[in-house]
């Protein structure tokens, strides 16, 4: 069901330079578990199968934070515990990406009205931030000396969001004629 990506490909190379720029630069934050991860969710997430990965017992796609929670919380007594941890862990990178690439969605979720989406009331930034220390209390942890993974991204959830959004201003950046027409003229 992955998708695969190759090491070398100019996409993970993009968002892999991008997002330890961001996060070493601007953040003071080189920790390459986190930068790798954040790289690896960009390049995962650039598939929409990959976005709504998750699926209800209908078999069909989750696409609210609201219905992924449902499916976390209500439905653990007929899942197992790696569905569980699946779902959580879909949860902190779902509201991770959309918080740090996409805040004007979140904002016209809050006032435009949307009142008839599910995720009108969700506080995304303490959800992805919870469901990553759920993740991190089911990891188990062989070194208590470095904080794994999870429980990185869920202390950090806000910082990550940060830096996610200088990769987007870069992105955003490199899209502008003018940039590419200077980087044009510069590289030939």
């Amino acid at each position: 069901m992955g998708t695969q990506v190759p090491p070398q490909h100019p996409l993970r190379q993009l968002f892999g330079t991008l997002t330890e720029k961001s996060f070493t630069e601007h953040l003071g934050w080189p920790d390459p578990n986190v930068t790798g991860y954040v790289t690896n969710l960009l390049v995962e997430f650039t598939h929409t199968d990959q976005l709504y990965k998750i699926k209800n017992r209908e078999d069909q796609p989750v696409d609210t934070v609201v219905d992924l929670l449902f499916e976390s919380e209500v439905l653990l007594e007929a899942q197992s515990m790696d569905r569980e941890r699946d779902v959580h862990q879909h949860i902190g990178d779902f509201t991770l990406f959309m918080a740090g690439l996409f805040p004007e969605y979140l904002r016209r979720l809050k006032t435009a009205g949307l009142i008839y989406h599910k995720d009108f009331l969700v506080d995304y930034m303490k959800t992805g931030k919870r469901s990553y220390g759920i993740v991190a209390r089911m990891a188990n942890s062989p070194s208590q000396q470095e904080p794994p993974l999870f429980r990185k991204l869920s202390d950090n959830f806000e910082l990550c969001v940060t830096g996610l959004g200088f990769v987007r201003s870069d992105l955003d950046r490199m899209r502008d004629p003018a940039y590419r027409q200077a980087r044009n003229v510069l590289l030939n």
